[in-house]
């Protein structure tokens, strides 16, 4: 289906074609029809399936339909986010696709990282579509200097990593600031138990629609390669002079990790940065702009980086530290392969992460051949397990594994 089919007016499908949007994904066929319907709904969709341009287009086709002429905007269309990055992308899409409506919406982003008393500034001298971070959106709330009245529409984006954050805890304090004759959309890449008491909270009845975009993966060369712990690095200097990526995107356990190996490959003479929770939000924006510009070639970072962020040219995406979730897996390894491209995803892995690994393997039902490079081939064998220790959860052994692998040992000694 191309977009030219739905029901878009004519400025909008005007700003669809300047970004080159041709074919609708099968998330937008689905999502965008009942969205100009009005009808609830719960999505779970991998991320890169064009979720962002499935909710935003129809959105703003209601708001262009529905708008009065007041000159001050009111808030009509409230998107919640788990990151700042997804925030601020959303907010640039809402106004990229109502750059040529005869009255362009007013967009408001509410993140962290920045002043809150400007940011209730902007919104108080007009909004109609507020798109915030779950946290600033309920900082501003408790100053009760914002105008919730006329709100028509909700959607909650990436509701999963929301609940990692414990929104649960405070979706009461949101939903009772809204009104509650409004329309609502869920978006999800996976669907934990929490998510049906979420989904109890807010909606009625919702429809549902699961699409497992399986091609979205399958465009990913997935690779695992056994190394020692302190060959890392080394290892990883040798496939980016040896493949030549321009955008190879490093995720680390840590912050720190993170600013000390970016650090040491600059002197290396390569163009690397780190990008964690501990860069002030002007920072972030700066170092994500140079990313996506190519004056810096490899990013280390946090998960943060798992979400929201939508740069369409990365070549090669490496999991220098595993994710502790399983299920970050898929996020993290969606960062490359965008937009109908192909990309390449890297797992170090050791002895004492193998397991954990296969666990990443068994949830995203694949599995994955490993790999030896020459000359940095991990030496030794696999160590035999002692019997009753308890599966190894990530890179670290928990004081309750090390206590269950004494007293077996113990045991075995007497």
């Amino acid at each position: 289906m191309q977009f030219h089919e739905f029901q878009l007016s004519h400025d909008i499908q005007k700003a669809v074609k300047e970004k080159s949007y041709s074919d609708a994904t099968k998330i937008q066929e689905k999502v965008i029809p009942l969205i100009l319907q009005k009808k609830e709904i719960v999505v779970q969709a991998q991320t890169g399936s064009g979720k962002s341009a499935s909710f935003i287009l129809p959105l703003l086709e209601l708001w262009h339909k529905e708008r009065d002429n007041a000159k001050k905007g009111k808030i009509k269309i409230l998107v919640l986010t788990p990151t700042r990055e997804l925030a601020l992308q959303l907010s640039d899409l809402f106004e990229e696709f109502g750059i040529h409506l005869s009255k362009k919406p007013q967009v408001v982003s509410l993140i962290g990282g920045e002043g809150i008393g400007q940011q209730l500034f902007e919104v108080q001298q007009g909004c109609d579509i507020l798109v915030a971070t779950t946290g600033r959106f309920l900082d501003v709330l408790k100053k009760k200097q914002m105008n919730l009245s006329h709100l028509k529409y909700l959607v909650l984006d990436e509701a999963d990593k929301m609940l990692n954050l414990d929104f649960m805890e405070e979706l009461d304090l949101v939903l009772d600031a809204l009104p509650k004759d409004r329309h609502n959309f869920l978006f999800s890449a996976t669907y934990p138990q929490k998510m049906l008491e979420l989904v109890s909270k807010v909606m009625n009845n919702p429809e549902e629609i699961k699409l497992q975009e399986r091609s979205v993966v399958e465009k990913i060369d997935q690779r695992v390669i056994l190394v020692e712990d302190i060959q890392r690095a080394p290892l990883l200097r040798h496939l980016l002079k040896e493949n030549k990526w321009e955008l190879v995107l490093v995720f680390m356990a840590n912050k720190r990790a993170t600013d000390n190996i970016a650090k040491k490959f600059r002197k290396y003479g390569f163009e690397a940065a780190s990008f964690n929770g501990d860069l002030d939000q002007e920072m972030r924006n700066i170092t994500l702009e140079a990313f996506k510009q190519k004056k810096v070639n490899i990013l280390f970072a946090t998960d943060i980086a798992a979400r929201g962020l939508d740069i369409e040219e990365i070549d090669c995406i490496v999991n220098y530290d595993l994710p502790r979730s399983p299920t970050d897996y898929i996020h993290r390894i969606g960062r490359t392969a965008r937009a109908g491209k192909s990309g390449v995803a890297i797992s170090f892995i050791d002895f004492t992460t193998q397991d954990h690994f296969k666990l990443i393997e068994k949830r995203a039902g694949i599995q994955l051949q490993r790999e030896s490079i020459k000359g940095f081939e991990i030496k030794g064998e696999a160590p035999k397990k002692v019997k009753g220790s308890a599966p190894v959860k990530g890179k670290k052994k928990s004081k309750k594994d090390k206590l269950r692998e004494k007293q077996a040992q113990e045991k075995s000694g007497e």
